[in-house]
């Protein structure tokens, strides 16, 4: 793609470095701030420098948070006793949208995947298991990606726990096996949430 301005080039190519974004969208997008007036990109740019700069990972579950501790860990009305492990952030919004879970989270950060060299090591499961053994939590409950590597992952950690008098469940296979969590429709979602079964019943699966 010829671009006559260097500037606009440079700032192209770093737009299409976004996760979906082709050098056309991005130009189109670039294009696009340009024709806005000025206090509206420098509003943009001060959110994204502010964002890079202030956001930070809960102490408690690593969702993403303004503060130290999230609103959710921080709620009183949610109930501490049931943690829901999930791979990202964006597991949370999801399961947050469907309005059936009042829990708290545990954002792992991943799933172990040995083909993409991401071992347990490189993930917050250690966290997650000293939570697990504080004897405030009652119930886990797997809610990682119906594939191989959720499925591995939640293994792991069900081995990591040995023997608890936790109830360990994972969410209900209405998720279709190899889909991501996130993708999931609100209702589809929310029904395996409230229809989880025990985890030691999905090992038959």
């Amino acid at each position: 793609m010829e671009i006559s301005s260097r500037l606009l080039e440079e700032a192209v190519d770093e737009v299409s470095r976004l996760p979906g974004i082709g050098k056309r969208t991005a130009l189109r997008l670039v294009l696009h701030l340009l024709k806005q007036p000025a206090e509206q990109t420098e509003r943009l740019s001060e959110a994204l420098r502010t964002l890079r700069t202030q956001i930070q990972q809960c102490r408690q579950c690593h969702n993403l948070s303004d503060r130290e501790v999230c609103d959710i860990c921080s709620n009183p009305k949610r109930d501490h006793s049931i943690v829901c492990v999930v791979e990202d952030i964006r597991d949370v919004m999801a399961i947050e949208n469907t309005g059936h879970y009042r829990g708290i989270y545990h954002v792992l950060g991943g799933k172990i995947s040995p083909m993409e060299g991401v071992g347990p090591q490189d993930l917050h499961i250690d966290t997650l298991i000293k939570k697990a053994k504080n004897g405030e939590v009652k119930e886990l409950i797997f809610a990682l990606s119906a594939t191989m590597e959720g499925d591995t992952t939640n293994f792991y950690i069900f081995k990591q726990l040995g023997e608890t008098a936790l109830r360990l469940s994972t969410i209900a296979r209405g998720i279709p096996v190899g889909d991501e969590l996130e993708y999931a429709d609100e209702v589809t979602l929310g029904r395996s949430i409230l229809q989880r079964i025990p985890f030691e019943g999905s090992l038959n699966r």
